[in-house]
């Protein structure tokens, strides 16, 4: 019999894999799949259109629908720039604490959801318990729709999604939707002193980041209703991270380019946000030219990411609370995949080990503590199939 590796065991060959979004994560499939294949899973690989990254779907149990899904993504952020104690890339235990990139967010969750269909192999299930691995999470949640749509025609259909981001383990049942474009303004350059006859990219691009901060005051002056009272903030913000542009600061600024994004309550839709924000941009587009036509705005689209809206009675949540303890009521600003699997009629809610305040910084980590009792859960959640 294929002997079975422990979750800690797993935890670091996962890490040592340096899946950085922009680069691939085809090793670390081709570990999982061949691991679990060993245990007699069944696999099916879904490939990106054009890269060399891929997700994995793959299952235990009776081919029946109804089972549970543990749902993770591959991908992690970069390490550049960032001053680690240790290697990002080995498991480093220190005070209680596993350092490694990924550790939080979300290898935690991926090593233990492989040890459990592992684990769960050897069982009598009465539903199937499955895994889903995508790719690209972190540029934009790319990689979970096209999984969904390749994948699901080919599997007994779970009726349950339990996405392990990091929540401590809470059982949260309600996220916001995100939307971003790419916003590049083309200026025409000339002298500063005579800057009326050119345009300024930065300039003009300063008007559309302010849009922004009129949206964010006139949105936080509603009174929130529903379930967007639940979040924090309880109404949808727009946002710029990174602007760069201009040549020197005696010359009209030639381009500019941007990132404005949306993350949006249950009770609005992302895609109005887009239109209204199109709409400004071409007023602005439309001074622009009135100066000089060669000044132009163009807009791409870099993601539209679903929302995750609280079930009532959801079968989620139910399950997720059964194995948690967890009552209240939680939801968070972040996106994740739940979303995309809800979407295609499976319940669905985001809980798994550690905190997401460690994601992305220098020595990320979980606790010991938070690992043991995400073992703990799987435990019990395999329990649960069997009875």
């Amino acid at each position: 019999m294929t002997s079975r590796l422990s979750p800690r065991e797993i935890l670091e060959i996962l890490i040592s894999f340096p899946t950085v979004s922009r680069d691939t994560n085809i090793p670390l499939i081709d570990w999982v799949q061949s691991y679990l294949e060993e245990h007699g899973a069944i696999c099916i690989r879904h490939h990106h259109p054009s890269e060399p990254k891929a997700g994995l779907w793959a299952w235990v149990g009776p081919r029946i629908e109804g089972g549970v899904v543990l749902s993770g993504h591959t991908d992690v952020v970069p390490v550049d720039g960032q001053d680690w104690a240790s290697d990002p890339f080995v498991v480093s235990e220190r005070d209680g604490k596993l350092y490694g990139r990924g550790c939080a967010d979300m290898k935690g969750f991926d090593a233990l959801a492989v040890w459990a269909l592992a684990e769960a192999s050897s069982k009598t299930l009465t539903k199937p318990l499955h895994l889903a691995f995508t790719y690209d999470e972190e540029i934009g949640l790319l990689g979970a729709d096209p999984l969904l749509i390749d994948c699901l025609p080919q599997v007994p259909k779970p009726a349950v999604a339990l996405i392990g981001e990091p929540t401590e383990l809470q059982v949260v049942s309600g996220h916001k939707a995100g939307l971003a474009i790419r916003t590049e303004v083309k200026g025409v350059e000339v002298h500063s002193s005579i800057a009326y006859t050119g345009v300024s990219a930065v300039m003009e691009a300063a008007k559309l980041v302010d849009w922004g901060n009129r949206v964010n005051a006139e949105n936080a002056a509603k009174t929130p209703q529903g379930i967007d009272a639940m979040f924090d903030p309880p109404w949808t913000n727009a946002h710029v991270g990174l602007i760069s542009g201009g040549t020197a600061h005696n010359i009209t600024a030639g381009y500019c380019e941007f990132v404005m994004s949306f993350r949006c309550v249950p009770g609005e839709s992302p895609e109005s946000y887009a239109q209204a924000y199109e709409a400004e941009v071409r007023r602005r587009e439309a001074e622009m030219q009135a100066v000089h036509p060669d000044a132009a705005i163009t807009l791409t689209r870099m993601f539209s990411s679903k929302g995750l809206t609280p079930e009532t009675d959801g079968a989620a949540e139910a399950l997720a609370r059964k194995l948690t303890g967890d009552n209240g009521s939680h939801v968070v600003s972040y996106g994740t995949e739940a979303g995309y699997f809800q979407a295609r009629g499976v319940s669905a809610v985001v809980c798994g080990p550690g905190n997401i305040e460690q994601a992305h910084k220098p020595d990320e980590f979980i606790t010991v503590e938070q690992f043991d009792k995400g073992l703990a859960f799987m435990r019990r959640l395999i329990d649960q199939l069997e009875a």
